[in-house]
């Protein structure tokens, strides 16, 4: 069955409930799958040291994950208007599939939670589609079709889901948040079968 891999990186737990949100979505649609996979912490200690498989939730990401996905939705938390630093770090680490063209024609999708209104959710979904741009992939975003666009009054963007999780991170995803996180990995799935109409066949 085709994949599409949902990619996040979360500290708090916001990131990683859209993640699980937009894997319903993608699920939605008939015949594709939805694999998650996260990123590992990166601090001042040394990498080598940290455990190769985390304590819980979904496993880290490999690039072998990537090379065979059908498309990708990512997520990070808003780092001050940006990409959080595990993630953007794996991503400088996929140079191998830039070379060979390996994601260049799928689609992906971004998403991202941060903890005030105003804490640069949409600056943050542009910094992520950048390296997909390099690497060739489509970039799928919201259109104004999807009624919650028009009625949220917290997350929720063009660009791709959003969440605002509150100072304290604990605020859970309101209801126009959640089906746009729906919305959003519907859309993907939906588009992945539109530019690989031999999906269906495999």
């Amino acid at each position: 069955m085709p994949q599409i891999l949902v990619l996040y990186d979360s500290r708090h737990g916001s990131v990683a409930r859209m993640a699980r949100c937009v894997a319903r979505g993608i699920e939605s649609m008939s015949d594709m799958e939805a694999v998650i996979r996260t990123v590992p912490p990166i601090s001042t200690t040394c990498e080598a040291v940290s455990r190769p498989v985390p304590e819980d939730g979904p496993p880290y990401v490999g690039i072998d994950d990537l090379h065979r996905c059908a498309g990708l939705a990512l997520g990070s938390p808003a780092r001050f208007g940006n990409i959080s630093a595990p993630l953007k770090y794996f991503i400088e680490t996929t140079s191998s599939l830039w070379l060979s063209g390996a994601l260049a024609g799928k689609p992906a999708a971004v998403f991202t939670s941060s903890s005030s209104m105003h804490g640069g959710q949409e600056s943050t979904l542009l910094s992520m589609m950048l390296p997909l741009l390099h690497h060739g992939m489509v970039i799928c975003g919201l259109p104004g079709t999807e009624a919650g666009l028009m009625r949220t009054r917290s997350g929720g963007t063009p660009y791709g889901a959003s969440h605002v999780a509150g100072i304290d991170n604990a605020r859970p995803l309101d209801e126009d948040e959640e089906r746009l996180c729906l919305a959003l990995g519907r859309r993907l799935a939906s588009i992945a079968h539109r530019l690989d109409p031999g999906i269906d066949s495999r």
